[in-house]
């Protein structure tokens, strides 16, 4: 893959404190709501760069399917004219220099460069974006194998532009590292969304399918540009009504909209559907009369929706119903399901995400016990969809061990783009470095090099179907997330679902570029910001491993939390602070979770002493005088990781203070006003924190 991207090796090691020196530059002439996210296309401001975009893009020729050809159109239309200033003509046919060609295999300009075998090599979704001659004349020239890969090129090319790109050698050859990716939406039938912080549900349920709301499309394009290729619409505590006949018509009414964009719509079932909607008197997955029904809802669907993509499946977790509720297996039920969508092409996404009690004293090591010995008995159009950790979307955790355990299985990865346990969208928190310390963890499943990448996008096991989930962070507000700062999680994950070898700090840049600002001053100054936002946050929140300090709300601190409806609810259950300690023990002498890992991990991590500093009170259970390799006591650290993740807090609502006329005033202070917010609860948490855990440490507070 050749790319030629300006800013995107770029890694900014400046600290917070240069932001505040920098010169401000003059504000933008409009103000700004957000709802453009990154596709704003703001005008090139170089007139040199702005001219040889010009030259090279004439005008536009497009060979697609008519459905994708609209939507490609529209886009360059509206995309070139903001960047260049001026409309950019459709041409029938290359008859000049300077001509844009967009199209697939099938188009006869494409067909006639000779390219089909690189092409075909990329895949449907791949693409080509190079100069080319076409009729002897200069021709720049984005072609996919299919429909969808031409879409997704358009898009990366108006991307490459807006982030100001030299065009003269433009050589970009692009595949997806993971075949499914999808956003999964926690929304419920009522409009309301679990875990959602940015208002109510753009489906808007209950206008459906008579009205479509046109916002639908502009999320679909939004996805499109990313180049996110599914869509869960509804809650995986899911209510049996989404699978009437009422809901799928309503849920085919959005898959129309979303099927220009290359958008499939998938559905979360509830396992007891047959019983609650279906009229029978069990959901045993075993029962001929269970399987029927779900062959015969499956047909149903597919007549609605025919490009329909699945199901997601939450079951036997969090007192939703599932095959163990009839002494069957996790595999029992997802194959059941399976068998009804195959002769579809469907697809089942069974989450991993269960923690019963019964199965281990510790409730990280569930998942494994419970899903590593069905490896191999899944059918092969069901994916087991994994949470990054074993606990639950902390601010950090260790990598998921089922990640390289299940060879025989496909498995999705399923990250959390919605800030359950990281601030919700009050907090500024830039995802990309934690997903990507996630993607680079090494697992040593087949040795050195086992990254989770390579698990995940199936080069290591040989996996052919793979797949990514991401839990959308979007809503009915204007901005989409709620904090303006919370679109470039979901911008990172789209990134990372398309190739999990980016780098945080070229996704930030890229999504600065075009969200704020091309000045080299502004990107630096807020991808600073964000690339430090989340170790800020694990400082002031959850240091050294410590996890789930939280109460029900998952956002107020609480470590004094002792939930009395289950105990693995509970804080305590996690700190395990006394007088002699603090920390959970995960070793060979604990709950033994170490040897769910490969052995140069278990054996790592096994000793204190070995165990990376970040993840040392989610192994070990340790005095508050243990020595760590700073020289500090483990109190010590405590204390000044708490101290110094509250300073940055503070330190970043003044960074961006400083930037004040750098971006437009309507977003800035919309941002300013949360980071305002964000110091005071940094601090809350410091003191909060530090006040309760002295109680057993007998300790000074202050560093």
């Amino acid at each position: 893959m050749i790319v030629t991207m300006t800013n995107s090796t770029r890694r900014f090691r400046c600290t917070l404190a240069l932001i505040l020196a920098l010169v401000a530059v003059p504000a933008a002439a409009r103000a700004e709501d957000g709802y453009d996210l990154w596709l704003r296309y703001a005008p090139v401001e170089s007139g040199p760069l702005r001219d040889a975009y010009r030259q090279a893009i004439a005008g536009v020729v497009v060979q697609q399917s008519p459905a994708t050809a609209a939507v490609v159109s529209k886009e360059l239309s509206l995309g070139l004219e903001r960047l260049l200033g001026a409309a950019v003509p459709t041409w029938p046919s290359v008859t000049a220099d300077g001509a844009l060609v967009v199209g697939t295999m099938a188009s006869p300009i494409v067909s006639a460069l000779g390219w089909g075998g690189e092409l075909t090599t990329l895949g449907p979704e791949g693409f080509l974006i190079r100069r080319a001659q076409v009729g002897g004349r200069r021709a720049l020239v984005v072609a996919s194998a299919g429909d969808r890969g031409a879409l997704y090129g358009t898009f990366h090319l108006l991307r490459l532009l807006s982030i100001g790109t030299p065009i003269a050698r433009l050589d970009v050859r692009e595949k997806p590292r993971h075949q499914l990716r999808l956003l999964n939406h926690w929304d419920n039938l009522d409009g309301s969304i679990e875990r959602g912080y940015a208002g109510r549900s753009l489906w808007k349920w209950e206008e459906l399918p008579a009205r479509i709301d046109p916002r639908l499309a502009d999320y679909a394009r939004a996805n499109a540009s990313l180049g996110l290729n599914g869509t869960v619409l509804n809650n995986v505590n899911a209510n049996a009504r989404s699978l009437t006949a009422e809901y799928i018509a309503k849920a085919a009414a959005v898959a129309d909209t979303f099927r220009p964009y290359g958008l499939k719509v998938y559905l979360s079932a509830n396992f007891a559907a047959p019983r609650s909607i279906g009229g029978l008197a069990t959901a045993d997955p075993l029962d001929p009369a269970v399987r029927q029904w779900w062959k015969d809802k499956a047909t149903e669907i597919y007549k609605a929706i025919p490009d329909f993509g699945g199901f997601l499946v939450k079951a036997n977790s969090e007192g939703q119903p599932g095959p163990q509720d009839y002494k069957r297996t996790h595999a029992d039920g997802a194959n059941m399901l399976a068998d009804a969508v195959k002769p579809h092409g469907g697809v089942v996404m069974w989450r991993a995400f269960v923690y019963d009690a019964t199965v281990d004293p510790d409730r990280i090591n569930r998942a494994y016990k419970e899903f590593v010995p069905l490896d191999g008995t899944f059918r092969d159009n069901v994916f087991v969809q994994t949470k990054n950790g074993p606990l639950d979307f902390m601010p950090r955790e260790p990598y998921h061990p089922v990640f390289g355990a299940m060879p025989k299985t496909p498995n999705t990865v399923e990250l959390q783009i919605t800030q359950e346990y990281l601030g919700h969208s009050t907090h500024l928190v830039y995802l990309a470095p934690m997903w990507k310390e996630f993607f680079d963890s090494e697992t040593f499943v087949k040795g050195p090099g086992s990254t989770v990448a390579k698990v995940a996008d199936g080069t290591l096991q040989g996996q052919a179907r793979t797949a990514i989930a991401g839990v959308a962070n979007t809503g009915s507000d204007r901005n989409w997330t709620g904090h303006h700062f919370a679109a470039a999680n979901w911008y990172a994950f789209g990134r990372l679902a398309w190739n999990s070898s980016l780098t945080a700090e070229a996704i930030a840049d890229e999504w600065i570029e075009q969200t704020w600002s091309r000045k080299p001053q502004t990107v630096k100054a807020v991808a600073t910001l964000m690339l430090g936002s989340r170790e800020a946050f694990v400082n002031y929140t959850m240091p050294l491993g410590l996890h789930h300090l939280i109460g029900g709300d998952h956002y107020a601190v609480m470590p004094e939390n002792d939930d009395k409806r289950r105990l693995d609810w509970s804080a305590t259950y996690y700190h395990r602070a006394d007088e002699k300690g603090i920390g959970f023990d995960r070793t060979r002498n604990g709950s033994g979770a170490v040897d769910q890992y490969a052995k140069q991990n278990a054996d790592r991590w096994n000793n204190p002493k070995t165990t990376p500093p970040n993840l040392l009170l989610w192994f070990h259970h340790l005095p508050w005088t243990y020595k760590l390799n700073t020289g500090e006591t483990l109190w010590q650290g405590i204390v000044a990781h708490y101290y110094k993740g509250a300073e940055q807090a503070a330190q970043m609502e003044r960074a961006w203070t400083a930037l004040k006329g750098s971006v437009d005033d309507e977003r800035h202070a919309a941002v300013a006003a949360r980071l305002r917010t964000q110091a005071v609860d940094a601090a809350a948490w410091r003191d909060k924190c530090l006040a309760y855990f002295a109680q057993f440490s007998k300790l000074p507070t202050t560093p």
